[in-house]
């Protein structure tokens, strides 16, 4: 879970100011304010600006021509997690000997393809209704592997906003010498004992998630000082939103740094770019528990034109309302294989549904494959199920998918409507297409 500290720094002197474009120069001229960029693209009414030295910023607010200011919150990502449980003795079921197994054209790991988590969420079942042909999913994060044998098929172009170059590959993040101890063959390595990994030597705590890579080898040399705190987590994203929509594409937008931070202007330039670039739906794998109007904007704008934003309920395990899923978005919590809400998950009225995030299997930069805890991991199961309902009709919005995906089974411990069951989502989304 890309989860932000509560306490915000910002950066520099920077706000977000929302004006007309028309009007911009001249609160520019009167405030003595330099306009580093505009945020929203073609509406141009929200600029990020950098005020003096020494200026205080009630009188930008103060001005008739201004309708918002913000700061420009920058967000941090805690380096480990405390309180995700995880034991010595945890075991990934499934794993067995290593198998690749053809999935809708490439060859991919058997434990990631047939995973129990899929059926916990009646994955294959669903796959006779849909698969999420003609829907586009968002990844915001930390970018995506876009090297990856699995996904080589279902990328298209994004973006790198921490860069602001086009492409949005997590591996800019890496030099010559991190990128070498990723180019070895995980499926040649990994033998029986991969169910044995989870011990104190084998695991890489990813901010508010644990990360196990299914390789004994590798995980000895994956760890914090040899790779950014963050790195791979944006690939294991779309890893699980592929694994529930095989055939739906993948945009990556790279909004947050491999080390794992970013400032506000970054994630709304993020939301604006998917929404004109066509996504269906958008993914959100971090919260902070300061609200924004501005991300609360862009959200309201994406969901007017009828796209779908999912995000994580926060890995802090309390009854307690995060954003973005506080706004108007899918949020999802985590559970277990069994059912049961995981113990850091948090829960209550921001929580639409639940889905699997302990141990979730998915990919991980170099062809590798990584196994992964936190509601980070949960909320593209919802996503990937989105994409699935966009297929059954282009008329699936916010409110749609919200009711689709509501048809979930009942669990109870306030987790919303409960287990996705992405059967019954889609047999709704089916039943209301038309």
């Amino acid at each position: 879970m890309l989860a932000v500290s509560a306490a915000w720094a910002f950066a520099g002197d920077q706000y977000l100011v929302r004006t007309p474009s028309s009007k911009i120069g001249a609160v520019a001229a009167r405030h003595g304010l330099t306009v580093l960029r505009g945020l929203d693209g073609a509406a141009g009414n929200l600029f990020l600006v950098e005020l003096p030295a020494g200026k205080g910023i009630g009188e930008v607010a103060a001005d008739a021509s201004v309708q918002n200011v913000e700061p420009n919150g920058t967000l941090f990502l805690p380096e480990i997690a405390p309180g995700v449980p995880l034991r010595a003795s945890s075991q990934i079921p499934g794993l067995g000997a290593p198998t690749a197994v053809g999935f809708y054209g490439v060859q991919a790991l058997g434990a990631y393809v047939n995973q129990p988590a899929g059926s916990v969420v009646a994955l294959a079942a669903a796959r006779g209704l849909a698969t999420g042909t003609g829907a586009v999913v968002a990844i915001l994060d930390t970018g995506v592997d876009t090297g990856s044998s699995v996904l080589k098929n279902s990328l298209v172009t994004g973006w790198d906003f921490t860069r602001n170059i086009p492409g949005g590959s997590e591996m800019a993040d890496l030099n010559q010498s991190t990128t070498a101890i990723l180019d070895q063959s995980t499926t040649a390595i990994l033998d029986q004992s991969t169910t044995a990994i989870l011990d104190k030597t084998g695991v890489l705590v990813l901010n508010q998630s644990t990360t196990a890579i299914l390789d004994q080898s590798t995980t000895a040399i994956l760890d914090k000082s040899k790779l950014p705190a963050a790195f791979g987590h944006g690939t294991m994203v779309a890893g699980i939103v592929h694994l529930m929509a095989p055939t739906a594409k993948i945009m990556p937008v790279k909004v947050f740094s491999g080390g794992g931070s970013t400032t506000m202007d970054l994630i709304v330039q993020g939301i604006n770019y998917a929404v004109d670039k066509g996504a269906d739906v958008i993914n959100m794998s971090f919260s902070t528990t300061q609200p924004d109007s501005e991300l609360q904007a862009a959200i309201n704008n994406a969901t007017k034109k009828g796209v779908i934003c999912v995000a994580s309920v926060g890995n802090d395990g309390k009854q307690m309302i995060v954003y973005p899923a506080g706004y108007n978005v899918i949020g999802v919590a985590s559970t277990n294989n069994q059912f049961q809400r995981s113990s850091f998950s948090n829960y209550g009225s921001s929580v639409d549904v639940a889905a699997p995030g302990e141990g979730v299997i998915t990919l991980y930069p170099g062809n590798n494959y990584a196994a992964g805890w936190g509601t980070s991991f949960s909320a593209p199961f919802a996503a990937g199920g989105a994409a699935l309902l966009a297929q059954l009709s282009s008329k699936t919005d916010q409110t749609a998918a919200t009711q689709a995906l509501d048809q979930a089974f009942p669990i109870g411990q306030q987790l919303g409507a409960g287990e996705l069951n992405l059967l019954l989502a889609c047999l709704y989304g089916a039943m209301h297409s038309h």
